[in-house]
């Protein structure tokens, strides 16, 4: 297998472009659902929450999962032969395949079954339809791999760029369609996930298109007969598989366990079904602003992973250090500003995005979250790209099991109130145990003073919010969703240069790190920082 060689421009351009069409899909995910949930309503979102964490799991194998652990399975035999290589190839798409097809099976043939643990029995034909996806993720999954192992980034980022765009608007167009001709909002769930799996056949044909172009230049042919042991290559897919790719699906087993006794503790709780499908759709709401507020921060992880592996490679510890620190330092500032902003305005943005302010004390509980999945995608993309890799999924497992428990604990006691609590503390969790995991590798964290000029940052942006809103809010009209809508927009925009002045003027950063951050420079320039 002949590889072509690809320039340090060209390689820094393809990680640029992949990290930019993550970004964009990321953003799309969170915020295609807004429309959605006006289309279908409440009990039409719950229903689409209860099965989006099964394919958001394909979604994520597909993008984030299979292909970073195919690509560092050839870069594991990057030195050997054409025939090794391409038996690594071989054995990676059959295990691809086996993986795809056992988790089909195991959704399709027992559909019934997971929608009984879900306690709605009429979920079940959407979790067969999802189940498709999984027949697809393993040749998505595996041109994806090859490309970045390649150092071919354009392929993926394509291909994840019409996907998403695919399936965004095919789920919109679908659900209106269906919504608005009489259709049940199950069979709208339905069509729904149908355009999700249309979506990822549109990925496989420009995936297919860019291997049919590519072969020209680069040949493989299937192998398993190279001086190699099968065993040795499989034993790394499962390890990857169980570390690499289990750490990138945190968000959607957070939601997995929610979807499983929410619902359930709800109607143990006395709530009648409908009742208890609209809180369930009511607390769902804060999905998508857990996304939105952690865009930059995954952003941040995706960018700082081969930053610190190349710098680990070279031994240069204290470039890594420093990567370390200035990243933790972007995610707290960030984080914070998210989690405290939003919070503030909870109920404004309640209105505007989703009509009214139901579930807004919820939705605030929630909101805290914010910040510590920031820090724990940060600090799991740190941990990987030092080649740390174990306990990250063992940190999100101790997690998980922490907020199955805390939600029987507290659900029956609370209601979504509790189910917001326990996802904070797994969160909290999996953030604690990997800051303390990276201190134990000596490398330094935020400082106190630091932190505390965040904080006080914070303060001062919720001050001026709350001055703002007391002056204002008299003098503007009265319809209640444009109300929201204009408090919303423009809170967020006082909110921000507030905290964003405090941060520089507190000087959170230094002038060589304010440089590196985009528009750093003309911010200095602003604020007279800089001559």
């Amino acid at each position: 297998m002949e590889i072509p060689k690809r320039t340090n421009g060209e390689i820094i351009k393809g990680a640029l472009i992949l990290t930019m069409a993550a970004l964009f899909i990321k953003i799309l995910s969170a915020v295609y659902r807004v429309p959605y949930q006006n289309i279908v309503g409440d009990i039409g979102f719950y229903i689409y929450q209860q099965i989006y964490p099964l394919y958001g799991i394909a979604v994520m194998l597909s993008t984030a999962g299979f292909p970073v652990i195919i690509s560092k399975v050839m870069s594991d035999y990057n030195e050997h032969g054409k025939a090794i290589k391409e038996k690594v190839l071989t054995i990676t798409l059959l295990f691809l395949l086996g993986v795809g097809i056992f988790l089909f099976l195991a959704l399709y043939i027992n559909a019934e079954a997971i929608a009984y643990l879900m306690g709605d029995l009429e979920l079940k034909k959407l979790i067969q339809v999802t189940a498709f996806s999984f027949l697809l993720i393993p040749f998505t999954s595996f041109f994806r791999g090859y490309f970045q192992g390649v150092e071919q980034m354009e392929p993926t980022a394509f291909s994840q760029v019409t996907e998403q765009a695919v399936r965004v608007g095919a789920i919109l167009l679908v659900s209106y369609f269906l919504i608005h001709n009489g259709y049940t909002l199950y069979e709208a769930g339905e069509g729904a996930f149908f355009g999700s799996v249309v979506g990822i056949i549109a990925a496989l044909i420009i995936l297919i298109k860019f291997w049919v172009k590519e072969n020209r230049k680069i040949s493989f042919r299937w192998n398993l007969s190279g001086q190699l042991k099968a065993k040795g290559v499989i034993w790394k897919l499962i390890k990857y598989s169980l570390t690499i790719g289990f750490s990138s699906l945190l968000l959607l087993f957070i939601q997995l366990i929610d979807s499983f006794n929410l619902y359930s503790l709800l109607i143990l709780n006395g709530l009648d079904e409908n009742s208890a499908k609209m809180t369930k759709g009511i607390y769902d709401r804060g999905q998508p602003l857990i996304q939105l507020g952690t865009v930059v921060a995954t952003s941040i992880a995706l960018s700082i992973v081969p930053s610190i592996s190349n710098a680990k490679k070279m031994g240069n510890e204290n470039l890594i250090s420093k990567e370390i620190k200035y990243t933790l330092k972007i995610c707290f500032v960030v984080g914070v500003g998210a989690t405290f902003g939003l919070m503030f305005i909870i109920k404004q943005v309640n209105t505007m995005l989703f009509r009214n302010q139901l579930g807004s004390d919820v939705l605030m509980i929630l909101t805290i979250s914010i910040l510590f999945t920031s820090l724990s995608l940060t600090v799991i993309a740190i941990l990987q790209g030092l080649g740390h890799t174990v306990f990250p999924a063992l940190s999100i497992f101790i997690a998980l099991l922490v907020k199955y428990i805390v939600n029987i604990m507290l659900i029956q006691k609370f209601g979504t109130s509790g189910a917001a609590i326990s996802t904070v503390i797994a969160y909290l969790i999996v953030a604690l145990l990997n800051l303390i995991y990276l201190r134990k590798l000596k490398y330094q964290l935020i400082n106190i003073s630091v932190f505390l000029k965040i904080i006080l940052s914070a303060f001062f942006m919720i001050a001026a919010l709350f001055l703002f809103q007391n002056v204002i809010e008299p003098f503007i009209f009265e319809r209640f969703r444009p109300k929201a809508t204009f408090l919303s927009l423009t809170s967020v925009l006082i909110g921000g240069l507030v905290y964003v002045f405090s941060i520089i003027k507190l000087q959170v950063f230094t002038e060589n790190e304010l440089k590196l951050i985009p528009f750093g420079n003309k911010v200095m320039k602003l604020l007279k920082l800089q001559k």
